[in-house]
């Protein structure tokens, strides 16, 4: 299921599941299935979660969670996070990435940590979807089935649409946590939008994306600067891109697994900063990965998996993600408070406690 603001596409069962994405994307291509639904990992050599689905449906509407008749919409007895790496030891890995990033070998890495949530009662993974939607100003959710777990969350960023020969993406690169007091909101808003670290980190998502879509489009439009994106935690640098397809055989699945994954979840240099991941985080699995669809005609909608949670397949336990970009200028500190304001949305729609998540 992909909640957006304006529509719901829904799959339904499966006729042919596919582990290779680029298998896929040539299934799709020759006409051999009518859609695919799924997941794409962090890791562009890892397997992928697709599926052709036996139907697949569009709605025009917001979604909501019902809960099925006779059945509680209570929370469940949900523990404490238990942060790996812990605060201390991620402040540690900032630093670390910064003295290679002095050496000149890195010019960007975004670094991720987990959450670990266990629960007594089974975890509801469409409940927990439906707190997600619901703590979102767009009502954006996602829920991937990965054969037995379930990967379930809300990203504000879309990797890359296609409708007809149109694509389109926005990319989100430097964060600032907002402030419940309007004028001090207003002023951290403004802070990150002349933040030249911030802008600087931004750029490199943005020139990556124009160098992966411009052999591919006759037309690119890229906006000069970003402009100020919210979230209900938190500010972010975005910058629409819209562009016009030169073969129209190009699918919304091949221009995804193009630009994937950019520099808003991997780094810069692109080999470089995917090794020194592999090395830190080698089971991301599909944090930071791409959740969407594309039909028959190549038109779909990919949406960059952050703001997750991987639930496993017997829904007693979890795993929440959240990361941040690091380049120079980067404040260890800054970036621990940054993960900690990224959990607080998936875990409280897991039902742990987020309340007090500072640093």
């Amino acid at each position: 299921m992909l909640a957006r603001p304006d529509r719901v596409i829904e799959s339904f069962g499966t006729r042919k599941s596919f582990t290779n994405p680029h298998t896929a994307a040539d299934a799709l291509r020759a006409g051999e299935v009518s859609a695919l639904v799924g997941a794409l990992a962090f890791d562009p050599v890892q397997p992928c979660a697709l599926a052709e689905p036996r139907e697949l449906r569009h709605q025009n509407t917001r979604w909501t969670y019902a809960p099925a008749p006779g059945t509680s919409n209570t929370r469940g007895r949900v523990g404490a996070a238990i942060f790996e790496p812990d605060d201390a030891t991620h402040a540690l890995r900032v630093r670390d990435l910064l003295e290679v990033i002095d050496q000149g070998r890195l010019e960007k890495i975004v670094l991720s940590r987990k959450a670990l949530v266990t629960s007594i009662d089974p975890l509801n993974p469409h409940e927990v979807l439906g707190r997600l939607v619901d703590a979102d100003a767009n009502g954006n959710g996602y829920l991937v089935d990965l054969g037995g777990d379930v990967l379930v969350g809300s990203s504000p960023e879309v990797l890359i649409r296609r409708q007809g020969t149109t694509v389109s993406c926005h990319p989100l690169a430097g964060s600032a946590r907002r402030n419940s007091d309007p004028e001090r909101d207003a002023r951290i808003g403004a802070n990150l939008l002349a933040s030249t670290k911030d802008r600087h980190e931004h750029a490199f998502v943005v020139e990556a994306i124009r160098k992966a879509l411009a052999p591919l489009c006759s037309d690119l439009d890229i906006a000069d600067a970003p402009t100020l994106t919210t979230t209900p935690q938190l500010w972010h640098l975005g910058t629409p891109v819209t562009g016009v397809l030169s073969d129209p055989r190009v699918t919304a699945l091949d221009l995804a697994l193009a630009i994937h994954p950019t520099p808003a979840v991997n780094g810069t240099p692109f080999t470089a900063s995917l090794e020194e991941l592999r090395r830190i985080e080698p089971d991301r699995g599909f944090y930071a990965g791409a959740v969407g669809w594309c039909d028959s005609n190549g038109d779909g909608e990919w949406i960059v998996a952050i703001r997750c949670a991987r639930i496993s397949a017997d829904r007693l336990s979890a795993t929440a993600y959240a990361g941040g970009g690091i380049v120079a200028g980067s404040d260890p500190k800054r970036e621990v408070s940054e993960t900690l304001t990224k959990f607080r949305t998936v875990l409280a729609a897991l039902g742990s406690d987020s309340s007090n998540l500072e640093w």
